[in-house]
């Protein structure tokens, strides 16, 4: 009924229930990427993963990632609109940037996703605007608490999490590590990695191979946010097969 007396060509309109359907619009986008990512805080360290899909064969592979650094101790995968992912980051980085030249020392990362999500949140207020259409899932170690995984979101929210998820499949995710997380609490670096492979198994139901995902870390002993190489993922999926 609201959409049909046009509520949901306004963004800053709030429908009769109380929804603003541009905002949720943008949720959709996120899920209309095709794209699972997932995050995961172990012990001693975050893990992000997602798949890694190059839709033309022309397209050099290298060039398409989802994984970006934000500083050196922080970084992010990104889902949903891939242009909308470009300007996200760069947003990021500037508000980084910023900081560091305010302060003399780099963001701490639930301060760069509070900014972010300050950022987000007034795009749903302004009619010349719109939300963008990406969720970003950030880890870092910070000093003082170590493994720092969050989540931000096109309305603007943001948390911290032990494990989370984003994209097409997200809910599926969720559960599947709910459901590990309450066996297993306390993770080492590979236990943390393979979980968030294991994740995306299972909810393609597929085995992946290195070149179809990538995979993020930091650690407690290298704090540097790195993208895995195709090699040393196929050594954390031969692991999987093996243990299963």
């Amino acid at each position: 009924m609201s959409r049909a007396t046009g509520y949901d060509r306004h963004i800053t309109i709030f429908s009769p229930e109380g929804r603003l359907h541009q905002v949720e619009y943008a949720f959709k986008a996120i899920k209309a990427g095709n794209l699972t990512a997932v995050g995961v805080r172990g012990q001693d360290s975050c893990v992000v993963v997602t798949q890694k899909k190059v839709p033309d064969k022309l397209i050099d592979p290298s060039t398409i990632t989802s994984m970006f650094k934000i500083t050196r101790n922080i970084g992010c995968v990104m889902t949903g609109m891939t242009a909308d992912s470009s300007a996200y980051v760069q947003r990021a980085r500037a508000l980084a940037a910023e900081y560091k030249h305010q302060n003399g020392y780099d963001i701490p990362v639930h301060y760069l996703a509070n900014r972010l999500a300050d950022k987000a949140q007034v795009y749903t207020q302004n009619a010349w605007m719109r939300p963008y259409g990406v969720g970003c899932i950030l880890i870092a170690v910070d000093d003082e608490g170590g493994p720092q995984l969050y989540r931000c979101d096109p309305a603007g929210t943001f948390a911290g999490f032990r494990a989370c998820a984003m994209g097409q499949k997200d809910i599926e995710a969720f559960n599947f590590l709910e459901k590990k997380l309450k066996k297993k609490p306390d993770l080492d670096e590979s236990a943390t990695v393979e979980l968030g492979i294991t994740t995306l198994q299972h909810i393609y139901s597929s085995d992946f191979k290195p070149s179809e995902i990538e995979v993020a870390v930091v650690t407690a002993g290298n704090t540097a946010f790195r993208v895995l190489s195709e090699q040393e993922v196929d050594r954390h999926l031969t692991a999987i097969s093996e243990r299963d």
